[in-house]
């Protein structure tokens, strides 16, 4: 069994969650504040000293076409940071589409009112996670 963290990449939230891969599935974990993309580190390596995970997913922001956009490449960028200061391996994930399933998944479990921006974050964090598990297996 692997655990792995995955995030959604924003520039005001970025989604986590957690993954094991005997299950392929994940649960969300609290987002985290962003200021223009930029969380506090500290909570990153927290994260990462608590869970200690066998590597990390960050969601790559695709268009629709697969081409890349101003958002594909600071997601990029903040895969290599975390890399860096967790001293961990990053895998980037295509999330396209990841946040529609998401807002499905919480409206089926409570409506509007699960609609919170951080709850759709983490839950899309999930979503890379099980897509990244399904094409590994």
């Amino acid at each position: 069994m692997s655990t792995y963290l995955a995030f959604d990449f924003g520039t005001k939230s970025i989604g986590v969650a957690v993954g094991q891969t005997i299950t392929g599935t994940a649960q969300p974990l609290a987002a985290i504040k962003a200021n223009d993309g930029i969380p506090n580190w500290d909570t990153i390596t927290e994260l990462h000293a608590q869970w200690q995970p066998t590597a990390m997913l960050v969601g790559l922001p695709l268009n629709m076409d697969g081409t890349e956009q101003e958002m594909t490449l600071r997601a990029r960028k903040f895969g290599r940071r975390i890399s860096a200061r967790c001293k961990s391996q990053v895998f980037e994930v295509d999330e396209r589409l990841t946040t529609t399933d998401a807002k499905a998944r919480l409206f089926e479990l409570g409506g509007y009112k699960k609609l919170s921006k951080d709850k759709v974050d983490s839950v899309s964090a999930c979503v890379i996670f099980e897509a990244w598990c399904e094409s590994q297996y």
